[in-house]
């Protein structure tokens, strides 16, 4: 019977791991959406992006000051100039902004989504209400996509993160 249940075991052992390469990722309802933010580079010699529709080319530095896992939540706003996005950061991510935005004004940040540049703020005071105003590239439609996919992607991510802490 020893000589059986080796045999045995190892096809098992075969079987289990097999099956666990099975396994595949439930299906999202949603575009995965990756916000980050760039400061506009002080000496102009830093990487370039250029916006889609104003064609304006910005030098940034080369590591984001907002990534993804800051943001909390996205929405849609509506300001005198029209609709932009709203972005909830972290609080973290607050007092990093505010300290960011204090000592860098007359800069612009640039927001990119799944790393392509579509929208730029300038910074005129420290941000310290709490949220994100910046008017991205597109339209009133792809806006209210966008939000969805930025909620929902925000959501996940902020539970990895409980999850890891």
């Amino acid at each position: 019977m020893s000589n059986f249940s080796h045999p045995l075991r190892a096809l098992f052992l075969l079987l289990a791991l097999a099956l666990a390469g099975c396994h595949s990722p439930a299906p999202t309802d949603y575009s995965p959406t990756h916000a980050r933010l760039f400061l506009e580079s002080a000496d102009g010699l830093g990487p370039t992006m250029k916006l889609p529709k104003s064609g304006v080319v910005i030098s940034i530095g080369s590591k984001a000051v907002i990534t993804e896992g800051d943001i909390v939540n996205a929405e849609v706003a509506q300001v005198d100039l029209g609709r932009c996005l709203l972005l909830q950061l972290s609080p973290s991510a607050l007092r990093d902004l505010y300290r960011l935005t204090g000592s860098n004004q007359g800069k612009r940040l640039v927001l990119t989504l799944n790393d392509i540049p579509l929208g730029a703020r300038k910074i005129d005071a420290p941000f310290s209400d709490g949220s994100l105003l910046i008017f991205v590239e597109m339209t009133d439609v792809q806006l209210e996509g966008l939000v969805r996919d930025l909620k929902r992607t925000s959501l996940e991510i902020q539970k990895d993160i409980k999850r890891k802490s």
